[in-house]
């Protein structure tokens, strides 16, 4: 099991649907990670082409498979609109590290409605050796003989 630190790299996305009528989709990620969740800034003026370059960091502890990210668009005077999600696999991370640039397919209702620019890199938790032998005891060392 993994351990560790995930870098994220949210770069951009491209090809989404824009759920306003009047104005361009301001847009912005929820990325999830086991039970740590981490919210982009909005792009403003990008519309459908949104640019982030944001890096977020997670700490891995525990038996993990994906991540979650999810599109939204940015809404004032109603709820915000949801635009699509991916779910990126972290094995190659974890095997490999380093995972450049790559696009995953945004989803909506299981139809494709655009991609997204992600990077990942993994840093394994250094495991390191508390110097415990078997004759220490809590401090007290184990004696066989008896003065």
């Amino acid at each position: 099991m993994p351990q560790g630190t995930l870098e994220v790299v949210l770069v951009s996305a491209n090809g989404l649907e824009n759920t306003d009528f009047l104005t361009s989709t301001d847009a912005y990620a929820t990325i999830k990670c086991q039970d740590q969740e981490k919210t982009s800034k909005v792009a403003t003026v990008e519309g459908s082409a949104p640019t982030w370059n944001e890096t977020f960091m997670f700490a891995i502890s525990e038996d993990v498979k994906e991540l979650k990210i999810r599109i939204m668009d940015k809404d004032t005077l109603t709820a915000d609109d949801f635009v699509g999600e991916v779910t990126v696999p972290l094995e190659p991370a974890f095997e490999v590290e380093r995972v450049p640039v790559t696009m995953y397919n945004v989803v909506k209702d299981g139809t494709l409605c655009g991609g997204i620019n992600v990077s990942l890199k993994f840093t394994h938790q250094k495991i390191r050796s508390r110097g415990f032998s078997g004759e220490d005891l809590g401090g007290w060392k184990s004696s066989s003989t008896m003065e």
